[in-house]
């Protein structure tokens, strides 16, 4: 297995470079005259920026016949060639691993699916590990080198040192994540929050394209939230910023595992909105599927439960809103199998709670699977690859 030093590097050795390939990979194809009013550079920065990437396969050069009957020099789109490298992008849940293969445009080429063999480190790296095989395996077919690996892990994580430092579904505590994927792949390592990660992916690749300011909101096992702040997304000086489902929406509420009381996800999570049918109706639910169909048959606890999370959630939306007064806000997801249970419920605690204009932001749904969320991995992976201050240090 190549070592990372000898991996391929990105031909852009300027941040001005780096931006302008991306403003191509989010809006191509694209002009060269479009791509600097969009980045703010000027159109000879932007001339001899693009030279190399053509040069280097990067980018390809599309003539179009307007062009080619045009007086002057034709402006020829520009556009990224998908086809040029390959990264490997994978999302660990409490229960699963799911990996996908993308090409540098973030589209999903293969897919594998494993379940958990145990939450302890040694284990998710040793599964983690053979599926980047599998798939490396299945890009050497194609004569397309993996350039990058990204993985997603909910919890508190510090992209920049490559550390899991706290992760309650997988109950780690820093962990080094990326050094030790580093080793196990040889590939360079990206190491994000699930939900920023798959903000990365909604910024560049979808809900969030040419929006310089918006939210994603994820409800399920857990509440996240993932910021973009004047085009870039927000981690915080402690990487903790976004922290919805932190946010206390009732005093008087139920105790949260962070130590607080009335917290979005103490109220809207999966486990409190089963804890609360149990101990409203005295009855055990299996799990989140057969609380969905208990609501939906009409039960009484069932359905308050939905309810009170769905006003949770909007109030936690709000306080979004309030705060940065983001263009957008997008929900998405597991908890979305039951979002009619509760979309009424999140649009009126939303429209109670936010503050003047901030009520025009524009919330929307967004159903992603898992397979979204590994792509989000390797759209952090992809992100590293072209930025490559991002990417962390090997240890």
């Amino acid at each position: 297995m190549s070592s990372i030093r000898d991996a391929e590097t990105f031909p852009a050795h300027t941040p001005a470079a780096s931006q302008i390939f991306t403003t191509v990979l989010c809006h191509g194809p694209i002009t060269r005259l479009e791509v600097a009013r969009r980045a703010g550079l000027s159109p000879a920065a932007v001339t001899k920026a693009v030279r190399p990437l053509i040069e280097a396969g990067y980018l390809v050069e599309e003539a179009e016949e307007q062009a080619r009957a045009a007086l002057g020099r034709p402006a020829n789109p520009v556009r990224v060639d998908g086809s040029r490298a390959l990264f490997v992008g994978v999302k660990v849940t409490g229960d699963e691993i799911i990996a996908v293969l993308t090409d540098l445009c973030c589209r999903i080429r293969a897919a594998r699916h494993a379940p958990l063999p145990g939450r302890e480190a040694e284990d998710v790296l040793a599964r983690v590990a053979d599926l980047v095989a599998e798939l490396r395996t299945e890009a050497e077919a194609s004569g397309t080198p993996v350039l990058g690996l990204g993985v997603a892990v909910s919890g508190d994580v510090d992209r920049a040192a490559g550390v899991v430092r706290w992760s309650p579904f997988l109950e780690w505590r820093d962990i080094p994540l990326a050094g030790l994927l580093q080793k196990a792949t040889g590939l360079p390592v990206t190491v994000d929050n699930d939900v920023r990660a798959l903000t990365v992916a909604e910024q560049w690749f979808g809900a969030g394209v040419g929006l310089s300011d918006f939210a994603v909101v994820t409800v399920g096992a857990g509440i996240g939230c993932g910021l973009v702040v004047h085009g870039r997304v927000v981690a915080g000086a402690h990487g903790v910023a976004g922290e919805i489902g932190h946010v206390t929406v009732d005093p008087a509420g139920p105790p949260c595992h962070c130590g607080n009381r009335g917290c979005v996800e103490a109220i809207a999570g999966d486990a409190a909105i089963l804890r609360r049918i149990r101990d409203t109706a005295g009855v055990e639910v299996a799990g989140v599927a057969e609380a969905v169909a208990l609501a939906h048959a009409g039960d009484p606890a069932a359905r308050d439960a939905y309810a009170r999370a769905g006003e949770a959630i909007g109030r936690g939306i709000a306080t979004v809103a309030n705060l940065l007064g983001p263009e957008r806000v997008i929900i998405s997801g597991e908890g979305l199998a039951a979002y009619d249970l509760f979309a009424e419920q999140i649009r009126d605690a939303f429209a109670a709670a936010a503050f003047g204009s901030a009520a025009r932001c524009d919330v929307k749904t967004r159903p992603l699977p898992f397979e979204e969320w590994a792509r989000g991995a390797a759209a952090t992976a992809i992100q590293s690859f072209i930025r490559a201050e991002d990417q962390p240090p090997s240890r």
